[in-house]
């Protein structure tokens, strides 16, 4: 009896990596944050409603400036652990409406997470949606990834149905395990495999 042939190790991604700056869809342009971005950036990250269902904020202006400081050296990834972090930038009017972030959480394993954070006035134009689709591509066609996850707020629904646009799979939902903004809440995990990915886009 023949023993089943053990699968290939998986190649890990090339590093260092850095994009071709800007990555463009088909409305934005996904470039490094500057300290000129300021301004727009901390529009938003000022706002309760904006961070109600994030770890930080709302910032005052010396924090939104060492957060735009911060993502500005974040444009490269060398290691697991190391984070992109970009402003998403409506290409015909040259409007910053939000920034987007991509981890690579293991090179050994092909993994990765997303995550995005926009302002309110721009909602509605399926921006959010098309710079998450871009990362997702970054993660599995230019660094072959296998999986790329995101991890969201149980009271989120709002960015819930986007990953649920965006072809991603609700995989775990984790009762009451983070303490924010003075109470006990759920963390709900969505993924998406390189395979899938595939498939969406035949």
């Amino acid at each position: 009896m023949s023993t089943p042939a053990t699968p290939p190790a998986p190649t890990p991604p090339p590093l260092p990596y850095s994009p071709a700056y800007p990555i463009r869809t088909a409305r934005l342009d996904l470039r490094p944050v500057t300290a000129d971005d300021f301004p727009a950036i901390h529009a938003y990250q000022r706002l309760p409603e904006v961070c109600r269902y994030l770890y930080w904020g709302p910032l005052d202006e010396a924090g939104s400036r060492t957060s735009v400081a911060t993502k500005s050296t974040r444009t490269t990834l060398r290691a697991s652990g190391d984070v992109l972090q970009l402003a998403v930038v409506v290409r015909g009017t040259g409007t910053l409406v939000g920034d987007v972030t991509f981890v690579l959480t293991s090179q050994a394993h092909r993994q990765g997470g997303i995550g995005y954070v926009f302002h309110p006035d721009h909602s509605g134009h399926g921006y959010a949606t098309e710079a998450s689709r871009a990362l997702l591509k970054l993660g599995f066609e230019e660094l072959g990834l296998h999986r790329i996850q995101a991890e969201l707020d149980g009271r989120n629904t709002a960015s819930a149905r986007l990953l649920e646009r965006l072809g991603m799979r609700r995989e775990g939902h984790l009762r009451e395990n983070e303490f924010l903004d003075g109470e006990w809440t759920d963390e709900v995990i969505y993924a998406l495999l390189a395979r899938e990915w595939r498939a969406q886009q035949q």
